[in-house]
């Protein structure tokens, strides 16, 4: 047989053809057309060429579509599977020639040809150093030749090998699932996804499908469309997010010229102009555009994940067993099955409380929610007005604090639960804001520093991840331990980013308006929220600090102590940026950037240490801002000059751990003295008492109260004691009744009360309440344009001025920056050079003849700088680097 080269008109006809699908689509904007059109012109050169090169005897073979081809779903430039099947044997003399001819053909018409030449044999087995082969089976499609081997194919060879081998086949396919989201940060919420590979992407929507085949195929034998066997829900918002999906890929597509699937800033800016995946209906701005990608991304994932759920075998005979162990976690209201959680009474239960039951068992235990579930939950949230009920702090904050909180938080996010108990994290849902080195969506970066806080609590108990990454985790990890309100910071990193989806200049204002409205409807005390509120406006202070200062520096420690005011808010700050840098990007946080944040951390712990007695209050000098506050709560009744000497003396510290509203206490139990000279308070908080005790100094006054505690049976968490000037002493105690005495048995916290104040007053012996009551106790062309800042502090060093240069990257700017201070005579004494993907912090502390710089010649530097930089900016590529 001979092998004619392509003939002229089937060349022009096939790129004539071609050209007008992509006219039609960018007309039009319709995917699927594209996709069914371009698979049938490929159809059409293939039959031709089939019975140009082939006799009118097929001769036991066939032509067969494979994969994406055979789902007549071809993309612009996706490869063409073709399968040559035969009833038994090779194909021989004329039959291989037409094939090789077909084959060259078809490459010479710039197709990308994937071919093979299978017996029908070999098609019913597993091939299992090519299981992509037998899945691209799954989706085959007649073209030409001996119908009736074809249909020997999907009657039998396929049914045959999945049958036999069905368990093998979907373990690998979620294996390579696992892997592939694994590569690609098991997140939909990247801000430049790959829209084919990537999680809830096009590759996850057909392993869905196949997943669903599988098990129809187990069930009944034959091959049918998978999409008939999902939830009617799923089924329809599966198919607008495929379709979305489809036109979106063939967009990148035709932009790229060829498979390149990376949505990208710019190609993100092209596709939301022209309306991809909307009918063409108007330019969209690239952010709402996004919105509506990540929310069809989301639809497919959680329709690849309940099809892996359901379908998936267990991984061995041991991990059945473990899921057998795992049904005793069964409740009075939910019931485990395979790991999944199921309500036991749908029908009538519509509790809220029961509702976040639901989700505190999940982060309890690590479960996921059954269909069943979601449906309940879908239900409840119908029938309730959730956002206006009372009592839900206690239930989201044990949620918070739970190992496995944030599955359960992704799950209320999914389900729409997460927004609706806070409705101001609706505005950053699925919200893309562009800058130069974040890579995910705001909500996605907000649950993932829960996880980093949570991955850090679970690294205690993995010595060998220890020894793998150091030291300094071990170091973050016992400081997480050591936190009092995890809680709070847990809240806070959900909030401390609401701002970003607001109308507001700056972020950390809009998420203060957050805190301050959550603070309201979920009734959190004052001191609550004004921690949350501490963490959120300097959540940004820590990494500001390393990247600007010299934190070697005696002053920067100083400034930022005195930011910090005590050790639990340093604490939940360093933990706060560790949760926040880690969830930029994998490789924000780098180990020069943890070991100079612990260095940081450690040094302001000293300092906060070493000054508690240093630095008192001293309030004609200083006029602390509580104080005012204080005053004010008093009322006109009380005098000044009074309310100063109260204050007067105590640590700073002591303004810093308490609220206005304490400090009033405390001063109004101060007036009481005189009649009673020990004043005692207990308040029950939800974990602890908190006992405080104002009374003179006084010999052994610190031992005798926490012998009385330890006599009552009380577990004290913390104490702090302060005196002023005048010779008061505030002594504060948290304390865990162990025993629930005070709770049980109300008459005794009077009992209580007064034995401490009998302690102290001598009325009572504390050797024998001891021994009485004592229980022992159990270079490309930038993304983003950043306009250029020049800075100059001269609060945060004792002996220098700062410089901080804030600007665009490029090649030789640090040339011409050092070349401009040397000629104006400045001299740098310390040089903070970082760079965040395209945006450079450069900081300098720099000194002119030993002395700061006055404005004149801070003056000389701003100007030499921007004139280099602008010069730099024309010729950019004739500097140094």
């Amino acid at each position: 047989m001979t092998s004619p080269a392509v003939s002229s008109p089937l060349a022009e006809y096939y790129a004539a053809e071609s050209a007008r699908i992509r006219a039609q689509f960018e007309a039009s904007g319709a995917g699927l057309a594209a996709l069914s059109d371009r698979s049938a012109l490929v159809d059409q050169v293939v039959t031709r060429l089939y019975a140009e090169l082939f006799s009118s005897d097929p001769g036991d073979l066939c032509v067969v579509a494979l994969g994406g081809y055979g789902r007549s779903e071809l993309f612009p430039h996706s490869d063409i599977d073709l399968l040559f099947l035969t009833r038994a044997g090779r194909p021989e003399g004329a039959q291989r020639n037409a094939i090789a001819t077909m084959a060259r053909t078809l490459w010479d018409l710039r197709m990308r040809l994937a071919h093979s030449t299978r017996q029908l044999s070999e098609c019913s087995q597993l091939h299992r150093d090519n299981l992509e082969f037998n899945i691209s089976l799954l989706d085959s499609r007649y073209l030409a030749g001996d119908l009736k081997v074809f249909e020997r194919l999907r009657s039998e060879a396929i049914p045959h090998f999945v049958a036999r081998d069905r368990d093998d086949l979907v373990r690998n396919l979620a294996d390579l699932t696992e892997q592939r989201h694994a590569k690609h940060g098991n997140t939909v919420f990247h801000l430049e996804p790959n829209i084919k590979e990537g999680p809830g992407g096009l590759r996850d929507y057909h392993v869905a499908r196949w997943l669903t085949m599988i098990a129809e195929i187990d069930a009944h034998g034959r091959l049918s469309s998978p999409e008939e066997a999902w939830p009617p829900s799923l089924r329809s918002s599966g198919k607008l997010a495929f379709d979305f999906l489809a036109a979106l890929r063939c967009y990148l597509h035709y932009r790229y010229e060829r498979d390149d699937n990376l949505l990208t800033y710019e190609h993100q800016d092209g596709a939301a102009r022209l309306s991809i995946g909307h009918d063409f209906s108007g330019a969209l701005s690239p952010v709402d555009w996004m919105c509506t990608y990540f929310r069809h991304a989301r639809v497919i994932s959680q329709l690849t994940a309940r099809s892996l759920d359901e379908i998936a075998p267990a991984r061995s005979a041991l991990y059945g067993l473990f899921q057998q162990w795992r049904t005793r976690l069964s409740s009075p209201d939910f019931t485990v099955t395979r790991e999944r959680i199921y309500p036991k009474h749908p029908a009538v239960s519509s509790d809220l409380t029961l509702l976040l039951g639901l989700f505190a068992m999940a982060a309890r235990h690590g479960l996921a929610l059954s269909r069943e579930a979601e449906r309940w939950v879908e239900e409840v949230m119908s029938r309730q007005n959730i956002s206006k009920s009372a009592g839900l702090w206690p239930e989201l904050r044990r949620i918070l604090t739970l190992p496995h909180a944030i599955a359960a938080l992704r799950a209320m996010h999914r389900l729409g639960v997460l927004t609706t108990l806070l409705p101001e994290f609706r505005a950053i849902d699925c919200l893309v804001v562009r800058d130069y080195f974040h890579r995910y969506t705001v909500d996605e970066h907000s649950l993932m520093t829960i996880q980093n806080l949570q991955e850090l609590a679970a690294f205690k108990r993995d010595a060998a991840e220890e020894e793998r990454r150091g030291t300094w985790l071990r170091k973050l990890a016992d400081i997480l331990s050591e936190v009092e309100r995890p809680d709070l910071l847990y809240l806070s990193l959900l909030l401390h980013d609401i701002g970003k989806g607001m109308p507001v200049s700056d972020h950390i204002i809009g998420s203060l308006e957050a805190v301050a409205s959550v603070s309201k409807r979920l009734k959190l005390e004052a001191e609550e929220s004004e921690t949350i509120r501490f963490l959120i406006a300097n959540h940004l202070e820590m990494s500001a600090t390393l990247q600007r200062r010299d934190i070697f520096d005696p002053e920067t420690v100083k400034v930022f102590a005195e930011k910090m005011g005590t050790v639990e808010r340093l604490k939940m700050l360093a933990l706060f940026t560790f949760a926040d840098v880690k969830s930029v990007s994998p490789e924000a946080l780098t180990p020069w950037k943890t070991e100079m944040m612990w260095r940081l951390y450690a040094s302001t712990s000293n300092y906060l240490a070493r000054s508690l007695d240093q630095e008192r209050v001293h309030v004609v000098e200083s006029k602390p801002p509580k104080a005012e506050r204080v005053l004010n709560l008093l009322g006109a009744s009380v005098r000044r000059e009074d309310f100063n000497a109260f204050l007067d003396g105590f640590p700073k510290r002591y303004i810093e751990t308490h609220s206005a509203d304490d400090i009033a206490i405390h001063f109004a139990m101060s007036r009481q003295l005189s009649d009673h000279p020990v004043q005692v308070t207990l308040r029950a908080r939800e974990r602890y008492h908190l006992l405080t005790v104002l009374t003179a100094d006084r010999p052994r006054l610190f031992a005798s109260i926490t012998g009385t505690l330890a006599a009552w049976g009380m577990n004290i968490l913390k104490a702090d004691a302060f005196a002023n000037r005048a010779g008061m002493v505030l002594d504060t105690f948290r304390f865990v009744d162990l025993h629930r005495t005070l709770e049980l048995n109300p008459p005794e916290v009077d009992r209580f009360k007064a034995s401490v104040v009998d302690v102290l007053t001598g009325k009572a012996s504390l050797a024998t309440l001891l021994k009485g009551r004592m229980s022992e106790p159990a270079a490309a062309r930038p993304k983003i344009r950043i306009p250029t800042q020049v800075l100059f502090d001269d609060e945060s060093s004792s002996h220098s001025t700062l410089l901080e240069l804030i600007s665009q990257d490029r090649p030789g700017l640090l040339y011409q920056v050092s070349s401009a201070l040397a000629e104006t005579g400045s001299n740098i004494e310390v040089a903070l050079i970082d760079t965040e993907g395209q945006k450079v912090i450069d900081v300098f502390y720099l000194t002119h003849d030993g002395a700061k710089l006055d404005a004149r010649q801070q003056e000389l530097i701003r100007d030499a700088i921007l004139t280099r930089l602008e010069s730099l900016a024309l010729h950019p590529t004739d500097q140094p680097q």
